[in-house]
């Protein structure tokens, strides 16, 4: 029997294939890499929960869409199917009994050719006896249940709801005389497995004897409307609205306190970043499934050997000149280059692999996936002049300390066929959670985001100033002492730098030529790059930094 997730891979390749999509194309517009989103539907990697809010809002469906498989998803997304977020919004409107006591006032049956009520108005049910319990749509397949879990109707089982839907659809299979409107006869053509149509246009009872009468037609709702006596369960956005609230009001109330004078905010906020930015993360932890260790013992790896040096650990840093660009550059040749910048480098690099809590001894020589921390590994020769070092710009032959997100790319790249695994020698690791800092990061995105559509720059250098100060001091900074995570800060700062690499390989392999790759974020490229990065402020965009010609003067 396929699994939920098998039926999820599925609907990901259908989706892709109807609106053209590439994995890389997907990955960009999850805020991933183009590596997560194949091994993720090659079954290498699981999709989260979190995922399917990410597919869901990509592609402008109800997550409920997403999971419901390719033949409902493929269809809502050209309309040809309704969608279960009609379903799960009729949880928001109270049903009435299913008889009218007789002081109730009574609606007149339309006329036979009248049009159907709006999709959001719950019209009450007829045809019922008035001794009955009032029935609620079931939050998973929108049809009816009498029993509720936590407050919210539902069948125990699928088989319940397999069989609720079915017999909704026995009730309403005779045909009926009069006109149909459009959205039930695409429903009528649905194949099997489609989505039914969402419950407030569908019979309360299964019993075809009892058909309900058609609810008066009334005019659009505007926003005078009642509030229902439920709440709406809206699906979840892209990032969680109280943690954006919290920091656009923190914005706002430095902003009033000193009179409106941004220079003067800023230095306030700037200075405010480091406990601004771990409240944020309490906040984003609140229900979390893993409670992560803040000050796990420190291996001595990871210990600075004194106060201004450094530990054990090998971050990759990229540091690289094309050697036979220069060459040619030498002999006279011109080539004009692009660099460019990489936007919010260390905030994209908060999605990894993070070890939760503290890091314990692993001799196998096994990389596991679920599990992350520090590596001592012997890597592989690097035999490709044109293009750098997933090692960045060590020059040192034999074994070296990585961290978690320099590992893997290393074994992406044997993946991909560019060099031989690495040797594992001894790893200190722990469970890990690759969305540990996930709601933060999609916070920090959000805001951005909607401060630079806005213009605003005061709240993009706040952000900034968290997220970058967040990486700094998170290791043995006394500027933090809310945490001591020192194998996370690697892990980060790391995963930057593997992000940056990775780009350079998607240039290198769309045959523009990689002339050099610096710090963290900074990539010069002979060609129409355009072609390859579209051009912005956002995650999953570049800015031109500046152009030159390589060979004169700059």
């Amino acid at each position: 029997m396929m699994g939920t997730e098998d039926v999820l891979r599925l609907t990901v390749s259908a989706l892709m294939t109807r609106t053209g999509e590439r994995q890389g194309d997907l990955a960009a517009g999850l805020g991933q890499s183009q590596a997560q989103v194949s091994r993720k539907q090659a079954g290498k990697s699981h999709w989260s929960l979190e995922d399917v809010d990410l597919l869901a809002a990509h592609y402008g469906l109800h997550p409920l869409d997403v999971l419901a498989g390719p033949t409902h998803a493929v269809g809502v997304l050209h309309g040809a199917v309704p969608s279960l977020q009609a379903g799960a919004q009729a949880l928001a409107v109270p049903l009435p009994p299913r008889a009218q006591p007789e002081s109730a006032p009574t609606v007149e049956p339309p006329a036979p050719d009248a049009p159907s009520a709006a999709p959001d108005q719950a019209p009450a049910p007829a045809g019922t006896e008035p001794e009955e319990t009032p029935q609620q749509p079931c939050v998973l397949c929108g049809r009816p249940a009498t029993l509720e879990l936590d407050g919210f109707p539902q069948h125990l089982t699928a088989e319940e709801c397999a069989a609720a839907v079915a017999a909704a659809a026995g009730a309403v299979s005779p045909p009926d005389p009069r006109p149909a409107p459009a959205a039930p006869a695409a429903d009528r053509e649905q194949p099997v497995g489609a989505a039914p149509e969402p419950f407030p246009t569908v019979p309360a009872t299964a019993t075809p004897a009892a058909e309900p009468a058609a609810p008066e037609p009334v005019p659009p709702v505007g926003p005078t409307a009642p509030v229902p006596a439920r709440p709406v369960r809206s699906a979840p956005g892209y990032a969680s609205g109280t943690l954006v609230e919290q920091i656009t009001d923190r914005v706002h109330e430095v902003l009033a306190s000193c009179s409106g004078e941004v220079d003067m905010a800023q230095a306030e906020l700037v200075k405010a970043a480091i406990p601004d930015v771990m409240t944020l993360l309490k906040a984003s932890r609140v229900g979390g499934r893993y409670e992560h260790s803040e000050f796990p013992p420190t291996a001595e790896i990871l210990r600075k050997k004194s106060q201004k040096g450094a530990d054990d650990i090998w971050e990759g840093r990229p540091k690289w000149r094309n050697p036979e660009l220069f060459a040619a550059a030498k002999k006279g040749e011109r080539i004009e280059v692009t660099a460019l910048d990489m936007n919010a480098a260390y905030l994209s690099a908060l999605k990894c692999w993070l070890p939760i809590g503290q890091l314990r001894e692993d001799t196998s020589g096994v990389h596991d996936p679920k599990k992350a921390g520090v590596h001592l590994v012997t890597p592989p020769d690097w035999h490709h002049d044109d293009l750098p070092s997933p090692l960045g710009a060590r020059m040192e032959p034999g074994e070296l300390w990585v961290s978690e997100s320099t590992l893997r790319l290393l074994l992406d790249c044997t993946r991909q066929g560019l060099a031989d695994a690495p040797v594992i020698h001894r790893s200190l690791v722990s469970g890990a959670s690759e969305a540990l800092l996930e709601k933060l990061r999609r916070a920090l995105a959000e805001t951005r985001k909607s401060a630079l559509a806005n213009g605003d720059e005061l709240t993009v250098a706040y952000v900034k100033a968290m997220y970058s100060k967040f990486v700094s001091t998170i290791g043995e900074s006394s500027a933090n002492r809310e945490i001591r995570r020192p194998d996370w800060m690697h892990i980060i700062r790391s995963k930057a730098f593997a992000n940056l690499w990775m780009k350079a390989h998607k240039a290198y392999k769309a045959g523009l030529q990689v002339v050099e790759i610096s710090g963290t974020d900074e990539l010069h490229i002979a060609g129409d790059w355009r072609t390859v990065f579209p051009e912005g402020r956002e995650l999953n965009q570049v800015k031109e930094k500046q152009t030159y010609v390589l060979g004169g003067k700059r």
